[in-house]
């Protein structure tokens, strides 16, 4: 056969540079130039525990999704998945009995719970903890010895863990995601007081998913001196916040939500990035309390169904609005533990909030952390269900 005769396909040759520089860009195995940077707290929690920092750190998968399709196929289908909070002593008797100190850091969303160590909680205390979470948003813990293999099968406790096809993990450990400020600089260059680096921005993680996550716990253990609060706001009271006759508008509605990270249209490669996309209610209902919340944020809601995109941009911004001006639907945590060598732990409910890691130390303290992530149910709307205020008893204006 000639030369002249032979088909090539000019995609493949595309596709090819694409796919390598995706996978230079996202990174493979093991970082070996930033092991030297972990901070010494971190260093004596993972030899503490057995963590093999040996290979570099942290470890980032080998086997990465590049193109849309299979983004779409890391986690396509539902699993089982009932919320341990659900048969839970509303009382929270083992939970607060065991606690020193039960503190509500404001009227409605944020408790600290003191005196306790997460790695020695009985089920009937996490059970009970579960439900603390649904009702209160976030609770905190500080002055814990945790190690990452136990965050982990508390995680497994709660639902499934997220093991992320692109987010850099603990060494041996999927599921521990690590958040790092100065590895996502050495990634994507220095921030800055007016380009702050990490998560900077109000969000919720992960709502691109078939299933979301429902409880999140990342473990701090190290942590500025000054400074490097996260805020976190309340979808209950940010759907209260409503009239009711936004609230019936809203009600069954859907949106459209995006994923963080970018992907190849494998039948467009030239198209530039391409993310996952996928359907979920705008107003949810918390399977434990029965409330409802509003499911919306800023970075990753991108349209609301059956809208015209002009009707659908306004709403959207009011909504995100509602959660970032209204200072009473917030509370602000500092991550500081009463005690040298231990770290501090919250633990959240995705589905009802959306939070902002402050980044106002700029960078001139260390800041390191593992998270898991519990994925948790298919959203949903029950019609029937009530708002927080409603099922409280609260006035409603």
């Amino acid at each position: 056969m000639s030369p002249s005769a032979i088909h090539t396909d000019p995609n493949e040759a595309i596709i090819a540079s694409l796919t390598q520089q995706f996978k230079d860009k996202v990174g493979v195995g093991f970082t070996k130039n930033a092991v030297k940077d972990l901070p010494a707290p971190a260093v004596k929690r993972y030899q503490k525990y057995g963590v093999d920092l040996s290979k570099g750190y942290p470890e980032r998968p080998t086997e990465i999704p590049v193109f849309l399709d299979e983004a779409y196929k890391v986690r396509g289908e539902g699993f089982e998945f009932t919320d341990r909070g659900i048969n839970a002593d509303p009382e929270k008797k083992a939970l607060f009995g065991a606690a020193k100190e039960v503190i509500n850091l404001t009227k409605y969303i944020g408790t600290e719970i003191v005196g306790l160590q997460l790695s020695e909680l009985t089920n009937q205390q996490r059970d009970e903890l579960a439900r603390l979470i649904a009702e209160r948003t976030v609770v905190f813990f500080r002055d814990q010895d945790l190690s990452p293999q136990k965050q982990l099968e508390l995680g497994k406790y709660f639902g499934t863990p997220e093991v992320h096809p692109l987010v850099p993990h603990v060494p041996g450990l999927e599921g521990i995601t690590v958040l790092w400020p100065h590895l996502q600089e050495l990634d994507t260059g220095k921030a800055s007081f007016k380009h702050p680096v990490g998560t900077a921005f109000w969000h919720t993680d992960l709502t691109h998913e078939y299933q979301p996550p429902g409880i999140t716990h990342l473990h701090n253990d190290t942590i500025p001196d000054l400074g490097g609060d996260t805020i976190w706001v309340s979808g209950y009271g940010a759907y209260d916040k409503l009239s009711p006759a936004f609230q019936e508008f809203l009600d069954g509605k859907t949106a459209i939500y995006s994923s963080a990270h970018a992907y190849i249209d494998r039948n467009d490669p030239l198209k530039g990035p391409v993310h996952v996309e996928r359907e979920h209610p705008l107003v949810r209902t918390h399977p434990v309390t029965g409330w409802k919340a509003l499911f919306v944020n800023k970075k990753y809601t991108k349209r609301i169904v059956g809208l015209e995109p002009q009707e659908s941009k306004a709403i959207l911004d009011y909504l995100f609005s509602v959660f970032e001006s209204n200072l009473d639907l917030q509370v602000r945590f500092n991550w500081k533990p009463t005690k040298p060598g231990v770290g501090t732990s919250a633990l959240w409910d995705n589905r009802i909030s959306q939070h902002f890691a402050v980044w106002d130390y700029e960078g001139t303290e260390p800041r390191h952390g593992t998270r898991v992530t519990s994925l948790a149910e298919k959203p949903f709307f029950d019609p029937n269900s009530k708002s927080q205020r409603q099922s409280l008893g609260l006035p409603l204006n």
